[in-house]
């Protein structure tokens, strides 16, 4: 029954949410509003320039690295045991995936910069 209430209130916060963020933004809208702000002054140039996917693949594969650190700190505390041996299969597992996902990365050239 409480799992059951749980979900329902999660369903129509959820959607209250969503109705809100479509509805609101459509009160106020006007090309001034849209146009990018720079100090003040008017923009010399074009604020909507392409965005190279080299730059995002790099980003993407620091927030990896980044994670992995983060998820291999706690490992000790997280799994709750003393036995060496669960932990650091634990670690190796995730370390193992994730180099996995680098390689498969590097072999699909994303880490290249010339070209």
């Amino acid at each position: 029954m409480n799992l059951i209430m749980v979900i329902s209130i999660n369903i129509i916060l959820s959607s209250i949410l969503i109705l809100v963020a479509f509805w609101l933004p459509q009160l106020n809208s006007y090309t001034e509003k849209a146009n990018p702000y720079e100090c003040g002054f008017d923009p010399m140039s074009s604020a909507r320039l392409p965005f190279s996917m080299k730059f995002f693949l790099v980003a993407i594969t620091f927030l990896l690295f980044d994670l992995e650190i983060a998820l291999l700190l706690p490992i000790p505390w997280a799994i709750q045991t003393y036995n060496i041996n669960t932990m650091l299969l634990a670690a190796f597992i995730l370390v193992s995936i994730l180099a996995l996902g680098l390689a498969y990365e590097w072999k699909q050239k994303g880490l290249e910069w010339t070209e």
